[in-house]
């Protein structure tokens, strides 16, 4: 009888160590998925802030493309309202403003003065490298939702998920596949 309540306990002390290492492993995923989104976060702030130098810069030479500066100030404009906003309402403007971006840079094409202007492209290299920088976090990120979502969904550590309210994560994705592509801002 004092056999059996010793392994009684024994496997107790053992389902606690297994519950208590699912349950830091889901932890320690969710982490990395927050910290994964900050990173994205950080740049889309980054690219946000540098709209404006953008703006202003082409606006003195794209007289007639007054359409294109303006939608690309309002999409700025939705994205900085929605910048605490969860992934699933921000991501979609956010593709959006590549989109617009993309088309301002395409009208750029037709104005050579511009493109050789030294601050325009200091903005475009300081643009171009936000837009990798947004994309390799945004790998980043998906790889740590696919590593949460994983240890969420798969036994046993489901079993601990469920009991501490873990939930899956949402990857950011994009609705346009040409929104994945960075703008081309090479002249």
């Amino acid at each position: 009888m004092e056999g059996t309540g010793f392994a009684w306990l024994l496997a107790l002390l053992a389902l606690a160590a297994l519950v208590i290492y699912y349950y830091n492993r889901l932890v320690f995923n969710r982490a990395r998925v927050a910290e994964a989104w900050s990173g994205i976060d950080v740049q889309l702030k980054r690219r946000a802030s540098l709209i404006p130098a953008l703006v202003e810069c082409v606006r003195q030479y794209m007289h007639y493309e007054q359409d294109a500066l303006q939608a690309v100030v309002q999409e700025r404009q939705r994205a900085v309202q929605l910048a605490d906003s969860p992934l699933g309402q921000r991501a979609p403007v956010e593709a959006h403003l590549g989109t617009q971006l993309r088309q301002l840079f395409a009208l750029v094409e037709d104005y050579p003065a511009l493109k050789a202007d030294g601050q325009f492209l200091d903005l475009q290299r300081t643009l171009t490298d936000v837009e990798n920088h947004i994309q390799m976090a945004r790998r980043y990120y998906n790889g740590a939702v696919r590593e949460l979502n994983v240890r969420v969904e798969s036994v046993p550590s489901n079993l601990v998920a469920r009991a501490f309210a873990f939930a899956p994560a949402d990857y950011f994705s994009l609705d346009d596949p040409r929104d994945a592509q960075s703008p081309n801002m090479e002249f």
